[in-house]
């Protein structure tokens, strides 16, 4: 007996009416970064391990999927090293590439490698999937899309402010309503001096990141783990759960970063961000959150994330400011801001509220029934001056029970079914059913190209 076929766990198949709601996100997507100015590109599905290594930081190394090297892959490693079951050491031997964890590595190489062809500032976007050696649940899978949008050549923070814009008009046209969350890292930076603990800015961005999941208590445990003292903690937790409004939470955060340089530059970009966000308005909520991290490392000033308002779900699009991304390429000194929407969180968000236009069901408008050589000639003839009209039209193959086509239209979603049968021919027509009223009419060819249209 055959084994039953399945699938990667956190990978999923998609049937016809799901890639067509699919595509209405990635259209949708797509249509307002082209509105922003932003444009196309693609890099490969897998990179040099060396370029993706150490760019998220231990965890994110942690979840790279790791492609094995071609043909005999054991050559030149030393068996001991193999015996002694050390993972971390054994997989760059074995392994020369991986499949890419996030867009964003690959497009600052995208950058280096052709920069002398670029015009600078840079602004791209890029609709890929990405893969993540995670554990599968609810809003996470190993293998996702991401629809990236880039900012790269210029420090200015009017990016900032035009990359929340772009996010608000995208959810506007998604109908989802969403909290945005803003945070600076030189912020992070300057608590982990208040702290003492400046050289752990990065196990402290990794443990605070998590307190949404983990709550406050289980931060300051993993927060121990990492080495930090019972001082420095204390010195965190309540920054990191300053409450008020968000000009509440400025003024004590200006008061308690007073005098710590990096803290204060932080501080008065996110001003200066949120101040020109709300001279413009925004459909969305903004709210300013000292918790948020974003455990990747290279992140150095605003960060980003939203939250869908109406339904539990994690982070559906985040983002921010990287100032040497691309130094670790050969390229120093180039400043960067992006933002990625999670395109598998978006669709999960849509399906939960129903929130798809009726008219996306991804099939033909109408279908032509087949009652024989002669009625399915004069069809496609029709049928070919419709899609010459941009109306998505198909016939039934075969010259089966009518019971039969109908049912098919109807199981499809088809919202027409145009009948070509001997009265049809005979007097030059169409016949044409409307599948939800069961109304008929019958039209000449420019006719039910208007009818259709």
């Amino acid at each position: 007996m055959a084994q039953k076929p399945s699938i990667p766990k956190g990978t999923r198949d998609f049937n016809p009416v799901e890639m067509a709601r699919r595509n209405y996100i990635f259209d949708t997507i797509r249509n307002v970064f082209y509105l922003f100015g932003f444009q196309q590109i693609e890099t490969p599905a897998m990179e040099n391990l060396s370029t993706l290594m150490g760019k998220y930081g231990e965890e994110g190394d942690k979840l790279l999927f790791k492609i094995l090297n071609s043909g005999d892959f054991l050559r030149g490693v030393d068996p001991t090293l193999i015996e002694s079951g050390d993972c971390p050491k054994i997989a760059p031997k074995l392994c020369e590439k991986g499949l890419r964890y996030d867009l964003t590595v690959p497009f600052a190489r995208f950058v280096v490698m052709h920069r002398n062809d670029l015009s600078f500032p840079f602004k791209r976007f890029q609709i890929q999937p990405v893969w993540r050696a995670d554990r599968p649940q609810k809003g996470r899978y190993r293998e996702f899309y991401q629809c990236d949008a880039d900012i790269i050549g210029s420090d200015s923070l009017l990016n900032e402010i035009d990359l929340l814009q772009l996010i608000d008009e995208v959810f506007h046209r998604l109908g989802i309503r969403i909290t945005i969350k803003l945070n600076n890292r030189k912020i992070l930076a300057g608590i982990a001096e208040l702290a003492g603990e400046p050289d752990k800015i990065t196990d402290i961005t990794v443990a605070i990141d998590k307190i949404d999941k983990i709550g406050l208590e289980n931060v300051k445990a993993d927060l121990r783990e990492r080495g930090l003292s019972e001082s420095a903690i204390n010195t965190i937790a309540p920054v990191i759960t300053l409450s008020g409004t968000t000009e509440e939470r400025l003024q004590k955060l200006s008061e308690i970063l007073n005098g710590n340089e990096a803290g204060a530059k932080g501080l008065e970009e996110l001003k200066e961000v949120i101040e020109g966000t709300d001279r413009l308005g925004l459909k969305a909520n903004l709210e300013l959150d000292v918790s948020l991290a974003r455990g990747l490392n290279y992140y150095t000033g605003t960060i980003i994330e939203v939250k869908a308002r109406d339904v539990e779900i994690g982070s559906i699009t985040g983002g921010g400011r990287y100032d040497n991304l691309t130094g670790v390429f050969g390229l120093p000194g180039v400043s960067g801001v992006g933002i990625s929407f999670g395109a598998d969180r978006i669709y999960d968000v849509l399906n939960a509220l129903d929130l798809y236009p009726s008219n996306i069901a991804g099939t033909a408008k109408v279908m032509f029934t087949n009652f024989g050589v002669k009625e399915a000639e004069r069809s496609l003839e029709i049928i070919k001056k419709l899609r010459e009209s941009g109306i998505a039209a198909e016939i039934y193959p075969d010259a089966a029970k009518i019971k039969k086509q109908m049912g098919r239209a109807d199981a499809l979603g088809i919202p027409f079914v145009a009948i070509v049968g001997e009265t049809e021919l005979q007097n030059e027509c169409v016949t044409l059913k409307n599948m939800s009223t069961g109304e008929q009419r019958q039209l000449d060819v420019c006719g039910l190209i208007d009818a259709l249209s």
